[in-house]
């Protein structure tokens, strides 16, 4: 049996952990080191704060709900949102780039640590006579087994590998703000796609009330034509307002399909399934209290604010590898081995063959390559620095447009409620007004088609101030803060087993011995 070695005896390997651990300690991280972007000095979203203070809901400081949906009070919204967490392909597209990001991390991480690698191999070798000038000798058949370990460490002691990671690192950080903004963007289509259902509906059961009411008023018109009390004309005009209300029915119904192939795919199915949700209204509630974060909490709560200031990050960390490419790289390489022409006597005394050598590689010239490699990084720090800036600046024009919008909304439901209701008194002056014959019947038709719009209007002013709502929670940054780690939801729901037999499978076997 072989003789064991102890470390402290081997100086092999003593050399070795000598000469690493004065280049680790003598290690340092050249480059910039990354400091987050200061917070927008500003106290106000719009011109004076007028939009903040005209609406009256919102309510400044308070905190976003993590599932902001939720404020809408609409239990078909939230299954809606939840059935998209699981099958959304958008979603689980920017899921896996993420996972993606994140283990390349991890595997980058794994060039800080030495490279540890053992062979072996075992020949049946016959020698010849002639191959040592004898001819005669009928020479020799013996087996040579050999076993060998290497280890190769490059030391990173300017901190180029630290800086790689940390790029790495911040481009990961980038996905995981990207994946939050894919969500955001999702729940955001699906609110403004139900609250758009719930408007072609009711405009849908308006309209249909509509040629309900005027065909009604057809027959009425016919029976006085033909007792002789009304003109042909009466008929005939009654008869065109009828259909042309009904022309504006096919059009309603088409674009009541093409939003519930929309809502479909956004939860993740093919148009042809079925969707039993279905939206209204008045199922749809208005948050009484509207959280407004403060200007100077923006920048953190932003999706895609944090996703630019970590292309930032990544683009500082650069800048730190391009430099340390510039001074000399050190690797450490050692092999030990074992000859013996028996197995069992493979790392016996005498038997054992050692290497220890330390590589240097310093760049002397390459023709400016690393000059304009440094100049490039720096570049690319500018513009993502721009980068950074232009989106500080839209995140807060697309909260203060929606501030302006909520404000607009309520005067503008304000308004086409009381045109509603002017509309209606109207109509029902005008048809007792008709059935005393003090007016003509063109009147009734007049009155009968400004009720029907401004029904219309009050409609669509509702649903612009639901979807504006939706669009202040999302401008926002739709409260993911708030919430459980949308990563690990994520991954929860993702298939535990791949599919029988197949490749992936096998490996998974492979790897964990099952």
């Amino acid at each position: 049996m072989g003789r064991s070695y102890p470390l402290r005896n081997n100086p092999f390997a003593k050399s070795f952990l000598l000469a690493l651990s004065l280049l680790v300690l003598d290690g340092c991280t050249v480059g910039p080191d990354f400091t987050r972007p200061e917070k927008p000095q500003t106290n106000s979203y719009t011109e004076k704060a007028e939009a903040e203070q005209a609406v009256k809901a919102l309510v400044l400081g308070k905190e976003l709900p993590g599932q902001w949906w939720t404020l809408f009070r609409s239990k078909a919204l939230t299954k809606l949102v939840e059935r998209a967490i699981k099958q959304n392909a958008d979603l689980q597209s920017a899921y896996t780039v993420l996972v993606q990001a994140q283990e390349n991390v991890l595997s980058r991480q794994g060039s800080l640590w030495p490279a540890l690698e053992a062979t072996g191999s075992a020949q049946r070798q016959r020698v010849s006579g002639a191959m040592f000038g004898n001819p005669d000798f009928p020479g020799s058949v013996f087996s040579l087994y050999n076993a060998s370990v290497g280890i190769s460490y490059t030391l990173d002691v300017f901190g180029g590998l630290r800086r790689q990671i940390e790029n790495l690192e911040a481009q990961a950080e980038y996905q995981r703000f990207q994946l939050e903004a894919a969500f955001l963007t999702i729940t955001a289509n699906i609110i403004a796609t139900a609250v758009e259902e719930a408007s072609v509906r009711a405009q849908i059961a308006a309209t249909e009330d509509m040629v309900k009411a005027q065909a009604e008023q057809l027959a009425v018109i016919e029976r006085q034509f033909e007792l002789g009390s009304i003109a042909k004309t009466a008929v005939l005009a009654q008869q065109t307002a009828l259909q042309q209300t009904q022309t504006t029915l096919p059009p309603l119904r088409q674009q009541l399909a093409r939003v519930r192939s929309q809502l479909k795919v956004l939860a993740g199915d093919f148009p042809s399934a079925g969707l039993a949700l279905e939206f209204e209204l008045d199922d749809l509630v208005l948050p009484e209290n509207l959280p407004l974060s403060l200007p100077s909490k923006l920048v953190e709560q932003r999706p895609d604010i944090r996703a630019q200031e970590a292309m930032l990050h990544a683009a500082s960390a650069q800048i730190g590898v391009v430099i340390a490419s510039v001074f000399p790289d050190f690797t450490l390489n050692a092999n030990a081995s074992s000859f013996v022409t028996e197995a069992g006597n493979l790392f016996a005394p005498g038997s054992e063959v050692w290497n220890l050598a330390t590589n240097i590689a310093q760049p002397i010239f390459q023709g400016g390559e690393l000059l304009h490699q440094r100049d490039l990084a720096k570049a690319a720090y500018q513009q993502a620095t721009a980068q950074y800036r232009g989106t500080v600046l839209q995140a807060f024009k697309e909260v203060a447009d929606t501030l302006n919008a909520l404000q607009n909304d309520a005067d503008e439901l304000a308004s086409q409620q009381a045109a509603v209701q002017a509309a209606f008194d109207t109509q029902e002056l005008t048809r007792l007004q008709f059935e005393m014959g003090a007016i003509s019947y063109l009147d009734l038709l007049v009155a009968d088609r400004v009720y029907h719009q401004a029904q219309l209007g009050l409609i669509q002013a509702k649903a612009g101030q639901l979807q504006d709502t939706a669009g202040l929670f999302v401008a926002l940054g739709g409260g993911w803060w708030r919430r459980p780690d949308l990563l690990k939801t994520l991954s929860e729901s993702q298939p535990k087993k791949q599919p029988a037999g197949s490749l992936w499978e096998q490996f998974e076997q492979f790897t964990t011995g099952q």
